[in-house]
């Protein structure tokens, strides 16, 4: 099978602005099976689940392998190359909210157009990897989005299973427009698509532990797709998380955290203050919830709008996926994803 591995750059041209491209391995196995888009890279300070790519490069085995799989290694270059959070250094843009893209647009725009055209629309799963950005203390947890379509949801639900990370946030407030669906993983799910996004590793850290837990949660994955004979099994006890809150600053300055990641609080338990640039205090940040830190920033910069931290609370312990009509979650913010 001389094509059986195929790398090659998906090339964004100039347009409005400059140029970059985005490095993608297909892998089509000798077996018939369903198509895995596996995307990192979105925000290019993420590295545990690009680093998590280029192991699973090199394991997978297209004579072994059901179906194919779509590896898109680093989705926004200009981030990536930029060392950049967030956002594009090119046009001040964050790809993940710009799904599902636009031809004629900014860089981001035309990456965004690029991974829907290309990577989404031929793939039947998609997962969207990410961890915690170069400023925020994050633990390991997966979004199950949840949609009102029984089919779809049940399929999403099995999928934050078998990734295997213990703790699935349950989001009932994602878009449901195919033309503004926004988040990448999203732009599948409004296709029809099962998609999650999976969030392992913090504050821009290429620790082996999350690249590995990536690593084992793609496999485990597969094998819960028939794509792969082995792999680990779902996990049997998850922590279903919902309402959860994302947190906004309500002030430009210097921040203090005050809690950790995967730390249980108590309502209006105080996460962050915030002083101007002479150290003269400017705003308290309190959880309006009880629950678990999910992530923190804790570096000291800190901006009007931009999220501080994630508290969720744990709904339903050991038992099957979640299910009903979406509504909306108490929330400051869509997801920081």
């Amino acid at each position: 099978m001389a094509d059986a591995i195929e790398s090659r750059t998906i090339e964004i041209l100039a347009g409005a602005d400059a140029g970059t491209e985005i490095p993608v391995t297909t892998f089509r196995g000798a077996h018939p099976g369903p198509v895995l888009a596996l995307i990192a890279g979105n925000h290019g300070y993420e590295y545990p689940p690009i680093l998590a790519l280029q192991q699973l490069r090199g394991q997978i085995q297209p004579a072994l392998l059901h179906g194919t799989v779509i590896m898109v290694h680093v989705a926004n270059m200009p981030s990536f190359l930029g060392r950049t959070i967030y956002f594009s250094p090119v046009d001040g843009k964050n790809l993940n909210r710009c799904y599902p893209g636009n031809p004629d647009g900014t860089v981001s725009e035309r990456i965004a157009h690029a991974i829907t055209t290309q990577v989404i629309e031929p793939a039947d799963y998609v997962l969207d990897l990410h961890c915690g950005d170069g400023n925020e203390s994050l633990r390991p947890y997966v979004y199950q989005t949840v949609t009102g379509d029984a089919r779809l949801d049940a399929a999403i639900g099995e999928l934050a299973l078998a990734f295997g990370i213990g703790y699935i946030l349950v989001d009932r407030n994602r878009p449901t427009d195919a033309a503004r669906s926004i988040y990448c993983s999203t732009t599948a799910i409004t296709r029809g698509k099962p998609a999650m996004t999976i969030e392992c590793g913090y504050l821009g850290m290429s620790d082996s532990v999350s690249i590995q837990q990536i690593v084992s949660g793609v496999r485990g994955v597969m094998r819960h797709l028939k794509m792969l004979e082995d792999g680990p099994a779902p996990i049997a006890n998850a922590v279903y998380l919902d309402p959860f809150v994302d947190i906004l600053s309500p002030a430009t300055g210097i921040l203090y955290p005050e809690v950790e990641r995967a730390q249980v609080i108590s309502k209006g338990k105080l996460l962050a203050r915030i002083t101007d640039f002479f150290g003269n205090p400017i705003a308290t940040v309190e959880s309006p919830i009880a629950g678990r830190v999910l992530y923190i920033v804790a570096t000291p910069p800190i901006t009007t709008g931009q999220p501080i931290a994630c508290v969720a609370a744990p709904r339903v312990t050991g038992t099957p996926r979640p299910t009903g009509t979406p509504r909306a979650n108490q929330t400051y913010l869509a997801p920081r994803d």
